[in-house]
């Protein structure tokens, strides 16, 4: 139930993806009422001018030569000499207050276009970039006429004029805006998001830098490569296109070896380090394909047909092989159960089937298939990966928080131990120059009252008496200083206990208590006999003493849990607070009267030097249940 909230974001978020998607995918003219026109006419140009005139020349108005073509058809072959060519689309009647005609694609350079009285537009490109999206503005006395549009084509190819629509002007306006502006939103946001990311990096921690900076060059890439490739900056901005083609070629050269690179930090090289050398492999060919740029840009495109094929054949097919491989490597890593790794893989599936189709249809098609979802993939790559890094962010941060307290834990016990170092040789060394002057008192002592009056017998038996509190707490002081490593044998836990019990049931029955056994059989420790008594007959006396006036009980359960003997000490009485109950174990520390607080510290150091553990959970008013676990011993 905890998951199903995150659960329905995740859904709710696929589903805005999908619907902003579907409804960004480009429509055709259809919707604002329009008039489409599948089929036109095509003519090579014989004439050797490229001279832009104010109308279409007389050979072209009156050719016979014209070819009917659509969107699938290829054009007649290329006559000798002709390097323009035309299209001449019928008008039909114009309704609208004002008409205009929108073409989607027009694929060639040079574009210029005509009624037959008129020049409408004219382009005039340097640069090698033949994707065209025009709105031209009509009269109505050009109903019935003709649109000529002229355009030099580098490579014949099927789809020379794609999309074309006669309507309202305001109507084809907003199409024609919103066809591209979504990528020029989409990729600004990435190139946003990435230069963020990239101030950011100034303050984080180094750990973190590498995989943090090739996610900022990956998200940098992508924004570049959505906004150098839409139509729409092109027709807006036409002076500035070689800039961004060029931006374009570089934004693709600086994605691959910062995608492998990502992969690596991520998940290592992959089997047989197969991405790491593919990424050194990659980083070398982007670093080869920026200087075929340079050397394009400088011999002003001499020898384009070379750079073309290294930059955009060869490297397409290695996209293809790197997409493929990293899939591949995702998948392995997610059939082991890697959450990263099940996110990535589908980012990256998402990313790859898409980016692989688009790719396969854009080569099948002799290059004249227009790539739309590519930048959808990268979307939710993106977005796959920004979880990914994010994951291994909380996983670190939790991971340095696990670390510390680890460290404190381990420093506390540290300093408890030096404590109770200390503690022990103090203890045995006192205990034994203490001992000594005792037992000759205490004899002197003796020899005193077989002497005295009757009177002064009752003073020295009570200093016999305190004596011999000294003397206890003396051998706890001992006890603890060396709890007895000696005699270490497999103990019978229940015989053990029943020895335990007939020697405190009269002490209960004194403070009107009862000591309930509920013991499993065969519980075997290893420890020293005297000891495991010792322990566990300090522990029963604190819980008799801690007993309510009526209706005592202290309940002892022994069982086996997970390759452990777990011994459970619990009584009614009335129980301590939590301050009193973080402070059990320390010396001189107890809420008896006369109590030193050495009894439970010894309980502590014999528990302990028989590997086992002791816990205890209190509540005030509601007794005190003691949990102490041991290795299990066979018999």
């Amino acid at each position: 139930m905890r998951t199903l909230p995150k659960k329905l974001a995740i859904l709710i978020g696929i589903l805005a993806v999908v619907f902003l998607c579907v409804e960004a995918y480009p429509r055709s003219g259809s919707e604002a009422e329009t008039v489409e026109v599948g089929e036109w006419q095509f003519l090579w140009d014989s004439g050797h001018s490229k001279a832009v005139t104010d109308t279409p020349p007389e050979q072209v108005l009156h050719a016979s030569n014209w070819t009917l073509m659509n969107e699938h058809t290829m054009p007649p072959a290329r006559p000798q000499g002709a390097a323009l060519a035309w299209v001449r689309i019928d008008i039909p009647q114009l309704g609208w207050p004002i008409p205009a005609v929108l073409v989607e694609k027009a694929s060639g350079r040079d574009v210029v276009a005509y009624t037959e009285y008129r020049k409408l537009f004219e382009s005039d490109r340097k640069y090698r970039y033949t994707m065209n999206e025009l709105l031209l503005p009509l009269r109505a006395e050009d109903a019935g006429g003709s649109l000529y549009i002229r355009m030099q084509i580098a490579e014949e190819g099927a789809g020379i004029v794609q999309h074309i629509a006669f309507g309202s002007f305001y109507e084809l306006l907003t199409v024609y805006l919103t066809r591209d502006m979504l990528d020029i939103m989409l990729g600004g946001s990435f190139v946003l998001i990435g230069l963020v990311m990239l101030v950011c990096a100034i303050f984080l921690n180094r750990n973190y830098l590498k995989p943090w900076m090739s996610l900022v060059f990956v998200i940098l890439s992508i924004g570049l490569l959505v906004v150098s490739y839409s139509p729409f900056l092109f027709t807006l901005y036409p002076a500035y296109g070689g800039i961004l083609q060029r931006l374009f070629d570089i934004a693709l050269f600086a994605l691959l070896p910062s995608f492998l690179y990502f992969f690596q930090t991520i998940f290592g090289k992959g089997p047989k380090n197969i991405v790491f050398y593919l990424g050194r492999f990659q980083l070398a060919y982007s670093a080869f394909c920026l200087l075929l740029l340079l050397l394009n840009v400088l011999t002003e495109e001499r020898y384009f047909s070379l750079y073309y094929l290294l930059t955009t054949t060869v490297l397409g097919v290695l996209m293809l092989v790197e997409l493929l491989t990293m899939l591949g490597c995702s998948v392995l890593y997610s059939l082991q159960r890697n959450k990263d790794a099940l996110i990535f893989n589908g980012g990256l599936a998402i990313f790859a089937g898409i980016g692989i189709l688009e790719l396969v249809l854009y080569y099948a098609s002799k290059e004249q298939y227009d790539l739309y979802w590519w930048k959808w993939g990268m979307v939710a790559f993106v977005i796959s990966l920004i979880v990914v890094l994010g994951r291994r962010f909380v996983e670190t941060h939790n991971q340095v928080l696990e670390y510390s307290k680890e460290l404190e834990m381990f420093n506390n016990e540290l300093q408890h131990a030096e404590k109770m170092e200390i503690i022990s040789e103090l203890a045995a060394s006192v205990a034994h120059e203490v001992r000594n002057p005792l037992q000759v008192t205490r004899g002197f002592l003796q020899l005193l009252g077989e002497r005295s009056a009757v009177s002064e017998k009752a003073y020295i038996g009570m200093a016999l008496e305190e004596l011999d509190r000294a003397s206890g707490i003396i051998t706890d002081f001992l006890t603890f200083a060396k709890p007895g490593a000696e005699n270490i044998k497999t103990l019978s836990v229940s015989e053990e206990f029943r020895h335990i019990e007939g020697v405190m049931t009269p002490l209960a029955s004194i403070h009107h208590g009862r000591i309930l056994l509920d013991l499993e059989p065969d519980l075997y420790v290893r420890g020293n006999s005297s000891k495991f008594k010792q322990a566990f007959i300090n522990m029963i006396k604190n819980s008799i003493e801690a007993l309510p006036a009526e209706e005592g009980v202290i309940n002892v359960r022994a069982s086996q849990e997970n390759g452990s003997v777990v011994i459970r000490i619990r009584d009614n009485g009335m129980g301590i607070g939590p301050k009193e109950l973080k402070r059990l174990g320390e010396p001189y520390f107890s809420n008896k009267t006369k109590g030193t607080g050495l009894g439970l510290m010894v309980t502590f150091r014999i528990v302990e030097s028989m590997q086992g553990t002791l816990e205890f959970d209190s509540e005030k008013g509601a007794g005190t249940e003691a949990t102490v676990r041991f290795p299990e011993a066979s018999e």
